[in-house]
């Protein structure tokens, strides 16, 4: 484990890369971590409007560490850029998360505060973490769904009106026989009452056979995967949802079919997912549909500043820390 590295008169010397969208949605939080960041070190701002800025102010970086004040859309930006350039191994990367989604940040160990998030930056250590990396030359830095999304609103409609008729022709029939004045709402006296018990027994039964149970609206997907090589899961399994995270230097897969109880474990240090179209979830972002990817693990690949403790946290499994 090791502290970042100071310049030569003493003081850190840091790029301050601002994303937008921080700096839209959050001003505030975003002026909190320049302050404590400008008391701690000295540094250059650099404030991009979109991709081409953003990756010429990492080029333009020199020997200063980088610093983005963003979301975890922001973190994949920057990580992917690194890595497509081949430079991803060249520092450590710090971040005060600011935006709407953090959550990648958080699992990652960064505080979500921006004063406990720039005081890391500032005094935290340099941790190793592994790295995920498809065919495609994507990243993905904490979890990889293929999930199981819900039936078709079409589908699903179609069976709750189907079985709201059935419902309603129940009800039909037994109407014949109910009491005179039942079928209506109107008027007065013992056949009003009647009638408004017998629009509630009606409306509670629809309301118990509308909703399709949950185990039958998850979506199947017709899936091959492979760990190492090794076949867990063919065309002929109908699987729920495929799982695979980094933890300590290598990946977990998880498979979870529509026929078993217990999901498929394995360990590996890549994993092939084959089939009819699916889309993916790398993160925050959804890519797809792919018929193949191929996602291969990188231990320890890239280095990312975190308080002094976050080694026994969330990110004590993703990767080592640096010097160690």
């Amino acid at each position: 484990m090791s502290a970042p590295e100071p310049a030569e008169n003493g003081a850190q010397d840091l790029l301050v890369v601002i994303d937008p969208v921080a700096r839209r949605t959050d001003g505030e939080s975003v002026r909190i971590a320049k302050d404590v960041l400008g008391a701690g070190a000295t540094m250059k701002i650099a404030l991009p409007d979109g991709p081409e800025e953003f990756a010429r102010a990492l080029a333009r970086r020199g020997s200063r560490r980088p610093v983005l004040i963003g979301d975890d859309r922001a973190l994949l930006r920057m990580v992917g850029l690194l890595h497509r350039e081949r430079e991803l191994a060249s520092g450590a990367l710090s971040l005060v998360p600011v935006g709407a989604s953090v959550d990648l940040a958080r699992s990652l160990g960064v505080p979500t505060g921006a004063v406990a998030a720039a005081r890391a930056v500032l005094d935290g250590v340099v941790r190793r973490l592994d790295l995920l990396v498809d065919d495609s030359d994507g990243v993905v830095l904490g979890d990889l769904r293929i999930p199981a999304l819900p039936v078709t609103d079409g589908a699903g409609r179609a069976e709750r009106m189907d079985r709201a008729d059935r419902a309603d022709g129940m009800f039909g029939a037994l109407g014949a026989r109910a009491p005179s004045g039942a079928g209506s709402t109107g008027g007065a006296g013992p056949a009003a009452g009647a009638a408004a018990v017998w629009h509630t027994c009606r409306s509670l039964v629809r309301t118990l056979v509308g909703p399709v149970p949950g185990a039958l609206a998850t979506r199947t997907h017709r899936l091959r995967v492979e760990a190492d090589g090794v076949l867990l899961s063919d065309l002929d399994e109908l699987v729920e949802g495929v799982t695979v995270r980094s933890c300590g230097g290598r990946a977990e897969v998880v498979i979870r079919t529509h026929a078993a109880a217990e999901p498929v474990r394995a360990s590996a240090l890549s994993v092939t997912v084959s089939g009819a179209d699916f889309r993916y979830r790398a993160d925050a972002r959804l890519t797809g549909p792919v018929r193949t990817r191929t996602w291969t693990l990188r231990p320890a690949a890239w280095e990312l500043t975190l308080p002094a403790g976050a080694g026994t946290g969330a990110a004590a499994g993703a990767g080592t820390a640096a010097g160690a």
